[in-house]
């Protein structure tokens, strides 16, 4: 840099006017004219070398001459300019000096108009400063593409339109007639407060649309912006699509007892995490437990992620789990030779009721079989122990007031790709429930062992209903059970649990996806492994932490379903089904239909009695609001 060089200082440019050793000073506009009449007010500075970028090598006539210069053809020049480097492919993209620039622009790069030149460059969008050359001290530009450039332009006229812009989008909404694609970003508000991501929503209020999640979703719809299979009850309640990220890694090598013979994990055709196995050695009933525990410490990062998540959550269109997808290849039951779990060894009297629970950490060999080979093979000298021992453990527990409620239940699932919603009735088999009367034992025996042993645990109750002394028999019985039944209550201080018909009960069987039974494996570890336990205060944040989760869950569960089964109907809109009347209200009756396991009012009713059976037809859907009209048709 020379005297009456030009030169860049924080973005605004300076007239070196002389050298002081390794200092240069210069001189600068420090406050321009205003139109007012006041002055322009100049400055001067003693800077590094490196405090400036060379502009122009000079000289210049003075830095009032170059600061007043002006050009109306740069910008006509520029375009021309921008057109010719885009048409060879070697420039096209390309860094290029200013100077060089300027000699493709004006033919020549003269001292007193290069800061006019570069302004103009630097405020066109045809052209990209290059911020790598310029912290080396070089100014350099890239075209950018017409891509670009169309791109760019088009944001900067719906900033200078913005009101105008947003008018036209708001009548397009009100009419239900969007642009799309270009209207979809303007949606996004409405896609969050549609998805509980936001409690406001201007486009909704700028539309006349009442600011419910209900009317965004029907918006959503109406305009195109979501099909009307999109299922929001998921995200509503904060969950993602997507398992756990977090991986638990290879099961930690530890001393474990090895227990002779097969377990069986007894499952449905489709299921992919087996979590529990059964066997009966004679003496003893084993119910032996994934065992995730051995990995994950309480207050871990994954451990907090399961706890923020509750449980496995289960929708037609997938699975999204608590823990990891990866962790069922080490952690599941069955899908290797030998499995380790968590194993409870049971000791049961006569009457199937608990004498002693001792739990342990084991090694086991585990057979998976399906529901359906296990109730064709029930007879079998491996399998017929266990079906009487369940026996034995219901009429147990019937004596004791359990209360059994059989509704129908139903397997939804959804084709990826085409949306397509199939539904079928679950079939009732008694290896189902033989496996589920082996999980309460398992639960109760758990709660007896750690009330025994004093340790902070997570106990389930529930208080005794009050059937009125008419229940009805049918499906109309079983409906009114239902509404008899009292909430189930989940604590640190071991009560009854009536509907089961057990004094102590816990569930532990399912920790790769319930957070209640990953905690309680944890506590049991560490009550075996002589470690410190979690404290009872702790215990029950933690409890309660990943039960409001599950709960959460369970509903995003339910809703999903009820969303599918709505498609469903609107998919096969002359299907006809069953029902049959469970309730009557005043000249209304409460239908269920079996087959797809929904309830339907029908108005004035007065011809029907409990237990009637009726054909239903599907008459109007409403998606967003979740509700469906039936018709009786005889």
């Amino acid at each position: 840099m020379n005297k009456n060089s030009l030169v860049l200082y924080k973005n605004q440019c300076a007239l070196v006017t002389d050298r002081d050793g390794d200092k240069y000073l210069i001189r600068f506009c420090s406050q321009p004219a205003t139109p007012g009449g006041k002055k322009a007010v100049y400055g001067e500075q003693k800077v590094r070398e490196k405090d400036v970028v060379l502009l122009h090598e000079g000289p210049v006539s003075s830095l009032e001459n170059v600061l007043a210069f002006s050009d109306d053809k740069i910008s006509a020049q520029l375009e021309e300019t921008h057109e010719l480097l885009l048409s060879d492919e070697s420039t096209a993209g390309e860094a290029i000096s200013l100077s060089d620039l300027a000699e493709y622009a004006r033919g020549a790069f003269a001292a007193d108009e290069a800061w006019a030149f570069y302004s103009a460059v630097g405020s066109s969008v045809l052209f990209a400063a290059d911020a790598e050359a310029l912290k080396n001290g070089k100014i350099q530009f890239i075209p950018r593409s017409s891509e670009e450039v169309e791109a760019l332009n088009k944001k900067q006229y719906e900033k200078e339109h913005e009101a105008e812009i947003r008018a036209a989008f708001i009548k397009r909404v009100r009419e239900r007639k969007l642009d799309l694609p270009d209207d979809a970003k303007f949606m996004g508000e409405v896609e969050a407060f549609a998805l509980c991501k936001t409690d406001k929503c201007r486009v909704l209020v700028d539309a006349g649309v009442a600011q419910t999640i209900e009317a965004a979703h029907r918006l959503l719809i109406d305009t195109g912006i979501w099909d009307f299979t999109k299922n929001p009850y998921p995200t509503r309640y904060g969950f993602s699509f997507d398992s756990a990220k977090d991986q638990l890694g290879a099961m930690p090598s530890e001393e474990r007892l090895d227990v002779p013979g097969v377990a069986y994990a007894i499952d449905s055709e489709h299921s992919a995490d087996p979590d529990d196995a059964v066997a009966f050695d004679g003496e003893y009933l084993w119910v032996h437990i994934a065992d995730p525990a051995s990995s994950v410490e309480p207050d871990s990062k994954i451990d907090i992620a399961a706890r923020d998540r509750g449980t496995t959550l289960y929708i037609p269109e997938g699975t999204s789990r608590m823990l990891c997808e990866s962790c069922l290849e080490d952690y599941a039951l069955g899908l290797k030779e030998d499995s380790h779990a968590l194993s409870f060894r049971i000791k049961l009297d006569g009457e199937s009721q608990i004498e002693e629970c001792q739990v342990f950490k084991t090694n086991v060999k585990v057979k998976r079989l399906t529901y359906k080979y296990a109730e064709e093979h029930k007879e079998d000298a491996e399998l017929k122990p266990l079906f009487e021992i369940a026996r034995k453990n219901k009429a147990r527990r019937e004596k004791n007031g359990a209360v059994t409620i059989q509704m129908p239940e139903v397997d939804i699932s959804v084709d990826k790709e085409t949306k397509k919603v199939t539904i079928e009735p679950e079939a009732r088999l008694e290896s189902n429930e033989m496996i589920a009367e082996l999980m309460i034992l398992a639960g109760e025996g758990a709660a007896r062992f750690a009330f025994k042993n004093q340790i902070p645990f997570m106990y389930i109750s529930q208080e005794a209903p009050d059937f009125p002394g008419n229940l009805p028999d049918g499906w109309a019985g079983q409906f009114a059970r239902i509404k008899c039944m009292r909430k189930r209550s989940v604590g640190i201080t071991p009560a009854p649990h009536a509907g089961l018909g057990v004094s102590f009960y816990s569930q532990v069987t399912s920790p790769l996806r319930r957070y209640g039974d990953l905690i309680s494996h944890e506590q049991l570890r560490a009550f075996i492994d002589g470690r410190h336990l979690i404290a009872k205060d702790d215990m029950l944040e933690r409890v309660a932490a990943g039960d409001a989760a599950s709960i959460a869950a369970k509903k995003a569960s339910r809703q999903s379903d009820t969303h599918w089964k709505l498609v469903y109907l609107l998919q096969n809109p002359d299907a006809e089904y069953e029902a049959f009347c469970i309730d009557r209200r005043g000249n209304d009756a409460l239908f269920l239909i079996p087959s797809l396991d929904m309830q339907a009012t029908l108005r004035n009713c007065s011809d029907v009695n409990l237990n009637d059976a009726a054909v239903l037809k599907m008459s109007k859907v409403d998606i967003p609001e979740q509700k469906v009209d039936f018709s009786r048709i005889r």
